[in-house]
């Protein structure tokens, strides 16, 4: 008698952006566009809000579950000048007054960077619009990636890359904004009952990293674990992250950070084991819990 092959495993990304920050894709686009990429599970995780939270869920998809989360802007001063780096919340309480505070001042401050970042444009005779900049958000959270849209529209740059290199935003046109201390963020995470993973740790096309022995202290403070398999890791990186994860008992996530068409890369491109996401639900002691279509 033969036996019947194997069921595959639930295909989990936990790493996605909607209109709520800096996505192409609506909240309730972006759920379906999960559930049509094959995903039985996807992360909503907007910069700095939870703003697309409410719409994800009203169109969720049957078969496909929720992970509400966000992905917080964070820095290390540590070293001069600071790293910045990204810390994914997950299922967190988003009525946590201490969280909510900070996410509401850095949003603020994201659309206070943005401006500036205009301002200098337009000081140097490129006419970009702030109003078209805010239009382009969508009542969204504002990131550079709404400022490299305008470029775009005005001809300046063919893509959102070039936008990001050296002669733009990268470089010439950027601005640093007040992030919250990386510490400060997984300590508010865990008091909100929620999980913190760190995001694309050894992402160094992206910019400075920082040292292992930075992220072993984040471990001891309540660091719950690392994204390994990511667009921006190099196969060596990838290999760098595991190991230290396993060295530091930390959990291992592989996620898109999908972002529409601001980037190439498509939802379920790199995915989370399944053991790795039961420890981040077990882990959580938030209000908000997953949702299933």
């Amino acid at each position: 008698m033969r036996t019947p092959p194997a069921r595959p495993g639930p295909r989990i990304d936990l790493h996605a952006h909607s209109t709520a920050s800096d996505g192409t894709l609506t909240p309730a686009e972006l759920v379906r566009a999960a559930a049509g990429a094959g995903l039985d599970v996807l992360a909503i995780t907007d910069h700095d809000t939870t703003a697309g939270w409410a719409p994800a869920l009203a169109a969720l998809p049957r078969g496909l579950s929720l992970v509400r989360g966000a992905e917080i802007s964070c820095i290390w001063a540590g070293v001069t000048p600071a790293v910045s780096l990204h810390l994914l919340a997950y299922l967190f309480d988003p009525d946590d007054p201490a969280l909510a505070a900070e996410l509401t001042r850095m949003r603020a401050g994201r659309e206070v960077r943005a401006e500036r970042i205009v301002d200098l444009l337009r000081a140097d005779g490129i006419e970009v619009s702030w109003a078209e900049v805010l239009a382009g958000a969508g009542g969204g959270a504002v990131g550079r990636p709404h400022i490299a849209a305008a470029l775009i529209r005005a001809g300046l740059v063919a893509t959102t890359s070039e936008a990001f290199g050296p002669r733009w935003l990268g470089e010439r046109y950027r601005i640093m904004k007040e992030d919250l201390d990386v510490f400060r963020a997984v300590e508010l995470v865990r008091a909100a009952g929620g999980v913190p993973v760190f995001a694309h740790p050894r992402a160094s096309r992206r910019g400075p990293t920082v040292p292992d022995e930075l992220i072993a202290a984040l471990a001891e403070a309540g660091l719950a674990g690392l994204e390994a398999d990511h667009e921006d890791h190099s196969p060596a990186e990838r290999a760098h992250v595991r190991g230290l994860a396993a060295d530091l008992g930390l959990l291992v996530t592989g996620s898109s950070d999908f972002h529409g068409t601001h980037k190439t890369v498509r939802l379920g491109a790199f995915t989370t084991d399944p053991a790795a996401y039961e420890r981040i639900v077990a882990e959580s002691s938030g209000v908000t819990g997953v949702a299933t279509g």
